[in-house]
């Protein structure tokens, strides 16, 4: 059997700043070798959450109260500071939400990208260049000496999120936590972004955690699936399964409140009050 890349048992967190109202309740999920995990949830469920704490970087009004998240058999909730940055951003990389953002303006592209394999693999600075230079045409950037010599505000959403999406696989991680990443873009540009996240994976071989609210952007590029309501796991298993299949209901009517791409004249269906309500008792909110 597999030894799983990434196991999160029983974690629990509340938020201080509204009087310990618990933000996760006791979530499980496991991430193999090379499997790409959907996380998604409504706003709030809990899955920003769980991708911070993975990351180590939960903001302090929200305190972790139990369970363990093991990357690779080690616990990062207990990690010494200097070895979890060790970890960050060489084992374990982000595609964060909004490449605007997320690259310094300051700094031209090639600049951001050697920069980081300079100070991860200890690469020279002309080894850093020419291995920046090949992720861009990795990612399917044209010209991509143009695109060294950039800056952010230079390039279009959809070119710096390609950017990002290097930079998260240059140092060959084990683990990508990929926080949202088409919610700013159109929707044609959002197909390539997951097409080329995919690529990269299985070039790569990397475990992905995807983070993202569309069940229909789940069903274009994971393997599995963890559905989350108000901190707590409602669902999980196999896409197919989860989405052929599904066993709750709210995970039905999630997707019957979805649009149906090959039944495009179909309407939506909000979901049910009632779904909240069973919801809330089986989780315990008042």
């Amino acid at each position: 059997m597999t030894e799983n890349l990434l196991t999160v048992a029983n974690l629990s967190a509340v938020s201080d700043r509204e009087d310990g109202v618990p933000v996760l309740r006791d979530v499980d999920l496991t991430l193999r070798p090379g499997e790409v995990r959907g996380l998604v949830g409504e706003s709030g469920a809990g899955k920003s959450t769980i991708a911070k704490a993975i990351l180590g970087i939960l903001p302090r009004t929200v305190r972790i109260t139990g369970g363990r998240i093991d990357f690779k058999g080690r616990d990062l909730l207990v990690m010494k500071p200097r070895d979890l940055r060790n970890i960050m951003g060489s084992e374990i990389a982000l595609i964060p939400q909004d490449p605007q953002t997320a690259l310094n303006p300051a700094r031209r592209i090639g600049f951001q990208l050697a920069d980081g394999l300079r100070l991860k693999r200890g690469m020279s600075a002309k080894i850093a260049e020419a291995r920046a230079l090949q992720l861009l045409a990795d990612v399917q950037i044209r010209d991509p000496d143009r695109i060294m010599k950039s800056y952010p505000h230079q390039l279009s959403g959809g070119m710096r999120q390609r950017v990002l999406i290097a930079a998260a696989f240059a140092v060959d991680p084990q683990l990508v936590v990929a926080d949202e990443p088409t919610t700013a873009l159109d929707v044609t540009v959002q197909k390539e972004i997951l097409r080329l996240i995919r690529r990269m994976q299985e070039a790569h071989g990397t475990g992905v955690l995807f983070v993202t609210h569309d069940l229909g952007i789940v069903a274009q590029i994971c393997d599995s699936v963890t559905l989350l309501y108000a901190g707590k796991v409602i669902e999980e298993g196999p896409v197919r399964d989860v989405l052929e299949t599904p066993q709750h209901n709210y995970t039905k009517a999630l997707i019957a409140a979805g649009p149906r791409y090959d039944r495009p004249d179909a309407g939506l269906e909000p979901v049910p009050e009632a779904v909240f309500r069973e919801l809330r008792q089986e989780i315990g909110i008042d």
